[in-house]
C-alpha cells in the first residue's frame, strides 16, 4: 500500500486518507474517490489530495478484518459487520466469558497493523454486549501477513461464552446472640438476587447455631434437593482448617479444597464440595451486592467452569478490588489554615444535544422556542444554574446552529462526528473528554423542558452522599427517567456502548448501587415529536 499526496488526475479509486470538505460537502475518511468525486475536487480548486493506494497482494480493511473474524473460532458470540476496519465481536448469551490468551497474543504480534481487543478472562458479560473487537489500523493489510494471522488461529478456540445454568441453591445460616434476624433476612434477598443474573434460585434456607455438628447436618439435608450449598458463618472464619465451616463441610462427608483467597474483599471464602455438588463458605463481604471474591468464584461454577484450588491461588493479581483506580475514591481531605476541609465530588454535566430529531420531520427540536428561548440554551443555562462543575455540550446535527443558540455561555463544546449513528456515539464522546478527576457525569438530554437547576442538584446532592459510588437516576412515581449520574466506575463500559442506546443495559448489568431521586413529572417529559413539543410549550423554528 501506498500512502501520501498523488496530483487529482492519479486519485481515482484511491482511498481518502482524511476527511475533506469539497464544497458543500464532506467527504469522510475511507471513501474510494470516483470520477465524480475527482471533478468536484477539482471544482473547489484542490490540485492534488493525500490518499493510500492498495497494492495488488493488498486486502481492504474491511474485508481483512472480516476475514480474520470468519477464520477465528469462538461460541456464544457473534461478529458484526465491518465497518472502518473494524469487526465488534458481541456475546449472545449471558454468562462468563473465556479466551485463549496465548493465542490473541501471538496473533497481536504478527504485525501492527493487525490487532484484536478483548474483555478480560473469566468476565461476568450480558447478552448483547462488546467481547472483543478486530481492527485493521491501516486501510489495508497484505494477503501474506493476514494469512499468517489466520493460520496461527486454524483448529484453536479464540474465546467463547459459557452461558449461565440454573443452579438450585440451599442456604444455610448460622446464628449467634449478637446477630439480628433482619441481617439473615436481608443476606437472603441479597443473595436472591445475586443468584438472579444467573437465572439461578434458593431451594431452601435452614438456619443453625454456630456449630460444625448443626452446619454439617443442614449441608446434608439441603444438599439431597440441590444442585450447590451456601453457608454463611455468624462469626468470620479464623482457622482454615478447624473452624466451623470447613470443619462442617469434612463432617458432612465433604472435601474442602481450599480456605482463604487472595482477592479482598473476600479473603474469608471456602471452597468446598459434597458428592460432586460445590459447597461454599461464604465471606462476610457476599451478604453486602457490592462485587468481592465469592462472585468471581460463583459465576464460573454458574456456567459449569470448574474452579480449582490452583484457580483459587491465582487469582491474587488484579485481585486487590477495594481501590481500584476504576472506583470511584473517597472525597479527598486537604489541608488549610483551618485545618483538614473535606472536597465535593466533582460532578460535570455531559449535555447531549448532537441527535438529528428525526422525528420531527426537518426542523431541529433543539432549536424550538420555550418562552423566546431556544430549547438548547435553555437546558444549557439550567445545568450551569445547578450544583454541577461544568457543562460540556455534545454537538452534531446542525453543530453551528446549535452552538450559535448557546453564544455567550460559559460551556465547553465538542463534536461527535458519528451522531447519526445513534444516541451511544455522543455518550461516549462527552465521557471520554472529561478531565481525569470527575467522579461522575450527570448525563442530561437537550430535550428535557421540565428539568430545573434544583432537580438536577437533588441527583448531584444524592449522588455525593453516596461517596460517588452509586447510579442517581431521576424517577417520577417510582418509575425511571432522566436525567442520570454515572460513576466513575462506568466510565470504561460506556466506550463499549453501540447504536442509538443509552446507559441503562450497563447500569443493570454492573450491579451497583442505584438511587431514584423523585424529581417530578419533568423526568417523563422529552419532547421526540411535534405533538409532545407543543404539548410542553415549544414552538419549531425552520
Amino acid at each position: 500500500m501506498k500512502f501520501g499526496s498523488v496530483p487529482l488526475e492519479e486519485a481515482e479509486g484511491a482511498i481518502l486518507a482524511h476527511s475533506t470538505v469539497v464544497g458543500a460537502k464532506r467527504f469522510r475518511k475511507a471513501r474510494v474517490l470516483s470520477a465524480e468525486d475527482v471533478a468536484a475536487m477539482r471544482d473547489a480548486g484542490l490540485r492534488d489530495i493525500i490518499v493510500a493506494v492498495l497494492a495488488e497482494d493488498d486486502v481492504e480493511e474491511n474485508a481483512a478484518a472480516e476475514r480474520l473474524a470468519a477464520g477465528l473460532s469462538f461460541a456464544g458470540i457473534e461478529a458484526r459487520p465491518a465497518a472502518t476496519g473494524r469487526v465488534n465481536l458481541h456475546a449472545t448469551v449471558s454468562g462468563v466469558f473465556t479466551v485463549d490468551r496465548q493465542l490473541i497474543d501471538a496473533i497481536n504480534l504478527v504485525d501492527p497493523d493487525i490487532t484484536i481487543a478483548t474483555m478480560p478472562p473469566f468476565a461476568p458479560m450480558v447478552e448483547g454486549q462488546m467481547v472483543a473487537t478486530i481492527k485493521i489500523i491501516p486501510f489495508a493489510v497484505s494477503e501474506n501477513v493476514l494469512e499468517r494471522a489466520l493460520e496461527l488461529g486454524r483448529g484453536r478456540e479464540a474465546f467463547r461464552m459459557h452461558p449461565y445454568k440454573p443452579f438450585r441453591v440451599g442456604v444455610v445460616q448460622t446464628v449467634l446472640p449478637s446477630i439480628k434476624s433482619s441481617v439473615l433476612d436481608k443476606t437472603l434477598q441479597v443473595t436472591q438476587e445475586r443468584l438472579g443474573r444467573t437465572g439461578s434460585s434458593i431451594s431452601g434456607e435452614i438456619r443453625t447455631p454456630h456449630s460444625a455438628p448443626e452446619v454439617a447436618s443442614a449441608i446434608e439435608q439441603l444438599a439431597a434437593s440441590s444442585d450447590m450449598v451456601l453457608v454463611f458463618g455468624a462469626s468470620a472464619m479464623s482457622d482454615p482448617d478447624e473452624d466451623v465451616i470447613p470443619a462442617a463441610i469434612r463432617a458432612a462427608g465433604g472435601i474442602v479444597h481450599r480456605s482463604g483467597m487472595p482477592v479482598d474483599p473476600g479473603n474469608l471464602f471456602v471452597l468446598g464440595e459434597r458428592q460432586g455438588k460445590p459447597v461454599l463458605g461464604a465471606p462476610g463481604c457476599a451478604r453486602s451486592p457490592k462485587l468481592n471474591g465469592f462472585d468471581w468464584v460463583l459465576d464460573r461454577l454458574m456456567t459449569g467452569i470448574p474452579v480449582t484450588k490452583e484457580d483459587i491461588a491465582g487469582m491474587g493479581v488484579g485481585g486487590l478490588l477495594m481501590e481500584i483506580p476504576t472506583r470511584p475514591q473517597p472525597r479527598e481531605l486537604v489541608s488549610g489554615k483551618g485545618g483538614a476541609k473535606e472536597v465535593a465530588l466533582e460532578v460535570p454535566v455531559v449535555l447531549l444535544a448532537a441527535g438529528r430529531s428525526s422525528r420531527m420531520g426537518g426542523p431541529n427540536k433543539l432549536l424550538a422556542l420555550f418562552g423566546g428561548t431556544p430549547l438548547a440554551r435553555l437546558s444549557a443555562e439550567r445545568a450551569l444554574a445547578s450544583k454541577a462543575n461544568g457543562v460540556l455540550v455534545v454537538i452534531g446535527h446542525q453543530g453551528e446552529r446549535v452552538k450559535n443558540a448557546l453564544a455567550g455561555l460559559q460551556v465547553t463544546f465538542v463534536e461527535n462526528p458519528h451522531f447519526a449513528e445513534g444516541l451511544s456515539t455522543s455518550l461516549k464522546v462527552g465521557v471520554s473528554t472529561l478531565a481525569d478527576d470527575a467522579a461522575g457525569v450527570l448525563v442530561v438530554l437537550g430535550d428535557m423542558p421540565g428539568v430545573s437547576p434544583s432537580d438536577l442538584d437533588r441527583l448531584i446532592d444524592a449522588f455525593r452522599a453516596s461517596g460517588g459510588r452509586s447510579v442517581v437516576r431521576a424517577s417520577h412515581n417510582g418509575r425511571r427517567g432522566n436525567p442520570v449520574i454515572l460513576p466513575r466506575s462506568l466510565f470504561s463500559a460506556v466506550s463499549h456502548l453501540e447504536g442509538d442506546t443509552g446507559a441503562r443495559h450497563i447500569v443493570e448489568a454492573e450491579g451497583l448501587d442505584i438511587i431514584d431521586v423523585e424529581i417530578g413529572a419533568g423526568a417523563f417529559v422529552d419532547v421526540d415529536t411535534r405533538e409532545a413539543l407543543a404539548n410542553a410549550g415549544g414552538v419549531l423554528q425552520d
